[in-house]
């Protein structure tokens, strides 16, 4: 057994509130439960207020936030930092910061993907993040392969009605459904839900696909992700570039961070 596999922490960070979105972390905390390799711990850590406004002020305030968890994380003992959110706001401050792994649930499910099939599609939660998910894909450089951007119109309330209702559950997914038609049509061969609550709301579907395109849970990709970082780490040190874009942060720039608001 390598050290990777004799007891490593894992925080996850959602980016609902634990309390106001309470079906949603129960599950979450289930589901990583449930697929988490043995040795492995994965602690779901909500913030407060969530991310209920759907804006790019919502998300810039929240990703201070998430870079100082992940600072948190680090001083605390865990030995990889999950940016649970599709848009990870912070995560390239995070990944610059702290000398844990941090892993994208963005990143790490179109990556995966693009090994399950040539062309792939995103159905995110509202059309408001369509441009934000656009942007997203030419950041990473995944413009070839992530060929489409579609939306349902829904709310983070939704997700916890159908969460608890099988009604609101079906319409739901008939909404996800309907949107991913335009992207069969383009030959998309893998849809990820582009989101944490959908991808956790459609989780209990095993092998879930449509039309024979396979819908991609992506939160078991980020904690399988995690884990394998952190083997990888153990194992043989492989960690982030600190060449570029990932340079680690002067202790002295990380004080000034914390020190203000």
């Amino acid at each position: 057994m390598t050290e990777a596999a004799s007891g490593a922490r894992v925080w996850y960070q959602s980016f609902v509130d634990e309390e106001e979105q309470r079906p949603y972390i129960d599950r979450l905390r289930d589901h990583l439960g449930t697929v988490a390799d043995a040795g492995f711990d994965h602690e779901v850590v909500g913030i407060s207020p969530p991310d209920r406004h759907f804006h790019p002020v919502t998300e810039f305030r929240i990703a201070s936030r998430v870079i100082r968890n992940a600072l948190a994380a680090e001083e605390r003992g865990f030995d990889a930092f999950v940016v649970g959110h599709f848009q990870e706001p912070g995560i390239n401050e995070c990944k610059g910061a702290v000398g844990i792994p941090v892993i994208g649930l963005g990143e790490a499910t179109m990556l995966h993907a693009m090994t399950l099939g040539r062309k792939i599609g995103l159905v995110t939660i509202n059309p408001i993040f369509i441009p934000w998910h656009e942007d997203q894909i030419s950041r990473y450089g995944l413009g070839e392969r992530v060929v489409g951007v579609r939306a349902v119109d829904t709310h983070v309330d939704d997700y916890m009605k159908a969460f608890e209702d099988e009604k609101a559950y079906d319409a739901v997914r008939e909404q996800f459904r309907r949107q991913a038609g335009p992207l069969l049509e383009m030959g998309v061969e893998v849809i990820v839900p582009a989101g944490g609550l959908p991808m956790l709301l459609f989780a209990k579907e095993r092998g879930f696909s449509i039309e024979g395109a396979t819908v991609l849970n992506g939160i078991t990709v980020a904690a399988k992700s995690a884990e394998m970082a952190i083997k990888l780490k153990n194992l043989d040190g492989t960690s982030v570039s600190r060449r570029s874009w990932f340079a680690k942060a002067s202790p002295e720039a990380i004080q000034e961070f914390l020190e203000s608001q």
